[in-house]
């Protein structure tokens, strides 16, 4: 099955106000809920391409400095 997520984080965001959204990231990560990472994996893309070179750079150190590598799991074959 071929679902898009694009089009429907873009649904489901597109009349929120910066507050709303804000609060939606924040609650998807605390929320550790894995069915909402390819939505924040979508709201991370629309930020990587509209930010200049230096800023995509400080996102790629921030990511590579924080990373928490104890929790790093191999994915299990079902």
């Amino acid at each position: 099955m071929n679902f898009p997520i694009r089009g429907a984080v873009y649904h489901n965001i597109k009349d929120m106000e910066a507050s709303e959204l804000r609060d939606m990231v924040l609650d998807s990560i605390k929320s550790g809920d894995e069915k909402l990472l390819p939505g924040l994996g979508v709201l991370f893309e629309v930020i990587w391409k509209n930010s200049d070179a230096s800023e995509q750079e400080r996102l790629i150190n921030t990511l590579h400095e924080h990373m928490p590598r104890d929790k790093a799991q191999p994915p299990v074959a079902q």
